[in-house]
């Protein structure tokens, strides 16, 4: 497609689409821009690149509607639907790449991989007889060579720790399911904790399945983990917010200029309509995760515990364009039942709307719910118990719990952040995989009697502060570094407190996730999360439970 039909292509879909605005572009406007790109490709001085030039104008085009219209190209369009369809093709493993080589993190159950003996700690150096070890290869490079259509087979070559022989592995590709929530488990008496990291085509499936193996546990009341959840489709929100609604209750209702008000409500179909319900939020619960969290906090039916969430009220709608790639446009705005519009104002520029959360870092409001002033004209009654809440810039809690900085020291995020603590887990478990399982042979065991002490940790800071140090270290001298935290943390290191209860509690969690898996991590980790713990403490509260929610 040549640049005039390509670019008039869009801008006649565009005016397609928005037939009914009273600001449309019409057909004579569509011709214009198009004899604008006829010129430029007639008489401009250099040769241009015309696909570029295509996808800059449509980028520049919906960047000045709104923060969430985007232009999506043709070679990322899968991608970013893998996660909300549910699967993809491939081999079955999590990955991540170390010291320029990939290291197996884990494999899927009864996915190729398992099935075949591939093991958390494999290193993977070629690919169908392609060295990609100590080349530079980078995680999108090594997932095109993994992933591929169902049945067709892709060869490895794995080095694996304490085994000189390098071992060849042949695997058949099949479906691999993207699994929605990461962790759901009996977490105190009669209360389920479930995390939901995305609203998914399967997610409805896992969440119905996951609830009734939960109530056949004893589960009676449960705590919604909501906390960076980044939404996903808006059928899905509607589906996980009627597990806990009464039949016939406005969950959403959506409208836009060209979009007539559709109406969503409830059926009388919900695992959890009559437990005591505790959602946990941040300013990473976007959308779909604010839509839920609207329709539980306008109903009084549960307890939003956590941080004001990000504050995205606005439905796209995808429109594919010629070549295969697509655009998301905005065409309505979603109101949760009180008529609160959660989305927050992006007046101030696409930049500004980028940088709100560090707005609110910087303006304590992640650690002080003081810091937080809504107008009055913000204000709305919840529909059965009449309490106050307020629309305009996402869901703000009921229960406020701040961010946790003090528990965790800028050097120990910063390793984090870089992956030296995690090479230090990896060494640490290659080294101990054998004698760990046989001491723990299940997880039961690990979680009631493995203990990170200050040995361990201060193997740990002793391991990461070498590396880091050694990673921003010039070859001459010490002196040379550019990295006084490091440097800092070196020089005390023997007076350092190795007692730190969170950082403790973190490391094992890592490890039980290289041993075990995802949920496993969640299980150690919320031992001292301080925003699930007073959620715990709110739901076997039954008397202030129903004060929060202003029942008799």
């Amino acid at each position: 497609m040549n640049l005039k039909n390509a670019l008039f292509t869009f801008l006649l879909v565009f005016s397609l689409i928005t037939t009914n605005l009273k600001s449309q572009i019409s057909t004579e406007q569509a011709f214009k821009f198009n004899r604008v790109m006829d010129l430029i490709s007639m008489f401009y001085v250099d040769t241009i690149a015309e696909q570029k030039l295509v996808e800059k104008a449509i980028i520049s085009v919906l960047k000045d509607l709104d923060p969430h219209s985007v232009y999506i190209s043709k070679d990322d369009v899968k991608e970013m639907n893998e996660p909300l369809n549910g699967n993809f093709d491939g081999i079955g493993i999590t990955y991540n790449i170390l010291n320029d080589t990939a290291y197996v993190i884990s494999t899927y159950h009864d996915g190729p991989s398992d099935k075949i003996g591939i093991k958390a700690g494999d290193r993977i150096i070629a690919i169908a007889d392609e060295n990609i070890a100590g080349i530079g290869i980078d995680t999108r490079e090594i997932k095109e060579k993994l992933t591929g259509r169902k049945g067709t087979k892709i060869k490895l070559k794995i080095k694996r720790k304490n085994t000189e022989k390098v071992i060849d592995f042949s695997i058949t590709r099949d479906k691999i399911p993207i699994n929605s929530i990461d962790a759901a488990y009996i977490v105190n008496s009669d209360i389920a904790y479930i995390k939901l990291n995305k609203f998914s085509a399967t997610t409805l499936q896992e969440f119905e399945k996951k609830a009734k193996s939960l109530k056949k546990e004893g589960a009676k009341n449960i705590i919604l983990d909501l906390r960076d959840n980044g939404g996903g489709y808006l059928k899905t929100a509607i589906d996980i917010a009627d597990q806990f609604l009464d039949s016939k209750k406005l969950i959403v209702y959506t409208k836009g200029l060209s979009s007539p008000v559709s109406e969503y409500y409830s059926s009388s179909n919900g695992s959890f309509e009559d437990s005591r319900l505790v959602i946990l939020i941040d300013e990473g619960t976007a959308s779909a995760s604010e839509i839920v969290s609207g329709a539980i906090q306008d109903w009084d039916k549960g307890v939003i515990i956590g941080r004001r969430s990000f504050g995205k009220g606005l439905v796209q709608r995808p429109f594919y364009l010629m070549d295969g790639s697509m655009i998301r446009l905005t065409i309505a705005r979603y109101y949760t039942p009180t008529g609160r519009l959660i989305q927050k104002t992006y007046e101030v520029g696409f930049d500004n709307y980028n940088s709100e959360i560090y707005q609110r870092l910087k303006n304590g409001e992640l650690f002080n719910a003081d810091s937080i002033h809504f107008a009055d004209s913000l204000k709305f009654i919840t529909l059965n118990n009449k309490r106050t809440v307020y629309g305009g810039g996402g869901i703000m809690p009921d229960i406020f719990v701040s961010a946790d900085t003090t528990n965790f020291p800028s050097f120990y995020k910063k390793i984090i952040r870089n992956g030296i603590l995690y090479e230090f887990i990896l060494n640490k478990i290659d080294n101990n995989r054998e004698n760990l399982l046989k001491k723990h042979p299940n997880f039961d065991s690990f979680k009631n009697n493995f203990i990170v002490d200050e040995q361990i940790l201060k193997e740990a800071f002793e391991f990461c502060v070498i590396n880091e140090l050694e990673n921003n270290l010039s070859d001459e001298k010490l002196l040379a570094i550019d990295d006084s935290e490091s440097l800092e943390m070196y020089n005390k290191f023997e007076d350092y407190n190795f007692n730190n209860l969170y950082i403790k509690n973190h490391i094992k969690a890592l490890i039980a996730r290289d041993l075990w898996g995802t949920e496993e991590f969640y299980q150690i980790i919320n031992l001292t999360d301080k925003t699930l713990l007073k959620a715990i403490n709110v739901i076997n509260d039954k008397k202030l439970y129903n004060t929060i929610l202003s029942y008799n």
